[in-house]
């Protein structure tokens, strides 16, 4: 009869740690999903940003191309000079 009860109590333990464990798988894979939505809506929205900031920098162009090359100019020339190491 002893060992029965003790059966009964290790059967039981367990099931309430599977429980538990599944609780908690459950709980991660929540935040996993939104994460992933989050993370989905982000980068959504950089693209966009970035396009916006694409099409503003070719109207910049199109509208002032002398001065869009004196800036290409000199970024390129401190460029020059910040890898030339001098």
């Amino acid at each position: 009869m002893e060992t029965s009860d003790k059966t009964k109590n290790v059967e039981e333990t367990v099931d309430r740690l599977r429980s538990g464990a599944h609780e908690t798988v459950d709980k991660v894979a929540d935040a996993t999903r939104q994460a992933a939505e989050t993370l989905g809506q982000k980068s959504e929205h950089l693209k966009n940003v970035e396009q916006q900031f694409v099409e503003d920098c070719r109207g910049y162009i199109h509208d002032n191309p002398l001065a869009s090359l004196g800036i290409a100019v000199g970024a390129g020339f401190l460029l020059s000079r910040l890898m030339s190491g001098r």
